[in-house]
């Protein structure tokens, strides 16, 4: 296994650090092919969340200057950056991968939502070429592990999230949630789940902001509400009790002097920000206003913190799957590993067998069928005989450390060497990355 995976998340690193490395979903696919252009890169995909930034490649030797790709592409100094990253190889990097699909390493322990990012980060890195052969294989596993842990265990059977946790936090503010309105700005699927909880409890009204505006119309009829143009955001919002902003900005869309203007024309009546955009969409200086309530991701964090204590025995049950998934998808890449010499092995002394039938057939003269018969069955039980050995002891090392040795070993006995090179396609030629 070459694999190799450099991130950072929430328990590693602020959300001051974590949105300086968010990346909008629509410029994912050049970080991809940003990436795979990077030297020592064969195939690689980038995970990019409100919790998460994760860079995951396959290797052309086993290392690649992952944190160098993130320097570069970031613009950020090794100081400012190497203090919060994570990084893995390997069987660890498969582990991490198995329990992040799993969500097993997220805020919320057992949270769906987390799945359907890794599956959308995977299908943006297959469709510009990033993903084709291992980890192609790796993330399929992934999400077959996912499958089975949800399936197998109630990790994911609490309704504690990141909604349900902001649902209790605006019922402490206002104390009902009965007749609330709720404006809803970015249509995301994170922003939406947070607006149905709301909207269940008790919320009377809702309005959607969007800079796209037919997908505010769309997330609007969902709950029969509003769809307001993003252009007249800062004109209506005063209108809602209840503001969940979840945008792809690069900079705070509301700042101190909104939230001045919001309470003028509520006479002071609280708002409650719910911001779980990464980078930030509500400034810190507008919680420093009287009557304006803001929450961002690790805020909800923390509150998550204390609701997910019975979720810890399951998961245990979850990680004891995860081991074992890991172990067999290990064994099934070292078994991989063995079956092109194998292949080679049978081509070669099958291509000896017929020669030498072919050298004697012309000395023994006219044969009957059964004769022909004879001889195929006598020399391929020789061939067999002779295969047996080699055969069985790849496929044994194939479950141990000593595969890539026994391979070796087999490849010059029978001088396969230069059959598989001559089969081998050219070698990816890299590129040093640069940023565009």
């Amino acid at each position: 296994m070459r694999f190799q995976l450099i991130g950072v998340n929430h328990n590693s690193a602020p959300l001051e650090v974590r949105e300086r490395l968010a990346i909008p979903e629509s410029r994912l696919p050049d970080a991809c092919r940003d990436l795979s252009a990077y030297p020592g890169i064969e195939e690689c995909m980038v995970i990019s969340t409100c919790n998460r930034v994760e860079i995951v490649a396959h290797t052309t030797n086993g290392h690649a200057d992952l944190r160098g790709f993130l320097h570069q592409h970031f613009h950020l100094k090794p100081e400012e950056l190497d203090a919060h990253l994570y990084e893995f190889r390997e069987k660890e990097a498969v582990r991490h991968l198995f329990r992040v699909a799993s969500s097993l390493d997220s805020m919320v322990v057992g949270e769906a939502q987390i799945l359907g990012q890794v599956k959308e980060a995977y299908a943006t890195a297959r469709a510009v070429g990033a993903v084709r052969g291992q980890l192609d294989q790796l993330f399929s596993r992934a999400f077959a592990v996912a499958k089975r842990v949800r399936s197998e265990t109630a990790v994911g059977s609490s309704s504690v999230s990141i909604a349900s946790v902001a649902v209790e936090l605006a019922k402490k503010i206002f104390g009902t949630l009965e007749g609330k309105t709720v404006f809803i700005v970015g249509a995301g699927k994170m922003s939406e789940l947070a607006a149905r909880h709301l909207m269940a409890h008790g919320c009377a009204s809702i309005f959607v902001a969007n800079r796209t505006y037919d997908r505010a119309i769309g997330l609007a009829q969902k709950f029969n509400g509003q769809a307001i143009r993003f252009d007249d955001l800062y004109s209506t919002c005063d209108r809602a009790d209840i503001v969940i902003t979840s945008t792809g900005s690069p900079h705070a869309i509301f700042r101190r002097e909104h939230g001045e203007q919001f309470l003028a024309r509520r006479k002071n009546r609280p708002m409650f920000f719910i911001d779980i955009a990464v980078p930030r969409d509500v400034s810190p200086d507008m919680a420093k206003l009287d009557g304006i309530f803001t929450y961002d991701i690790d805020d909800l964090q923390q509150a998550v913190s204390s609701h997910v204590a019975d979720r810890r025995k399951e998961a245990e049950l979850a990680e004891a799957i995860i081991t074992g998934e890991v172990e067999r998808f290990e064994a099934r890449l070292h078994t991989l590993d063995v079956v092109p010499t194998i292949v080679s092995l049978q081509d070669h002394l099958e291509t000896i067998r017929q020669a030498e039938i072919d050298r004697v057939r012309g000395r023994m003269g006219q044969l009957t069928p059964e004769q022909e018969i004879a001889i195929e069955a006598l020399t391929r039980g020789i061939i067999n005989k002779v295969m047996h050995t080699p055969i069985t002891t790849l496929k044994t090392a194939a479950k141990e450390s000593e595969a890539t040795t026994v391979v070796d070993v087999v490849r010059r006995l029978f001088n396969l060497h230069d059959k598989e090179k001559e089969a081998e396609p050219p070698a990816k030629k890299n590129e040093v990355g640069t940023r565009p």
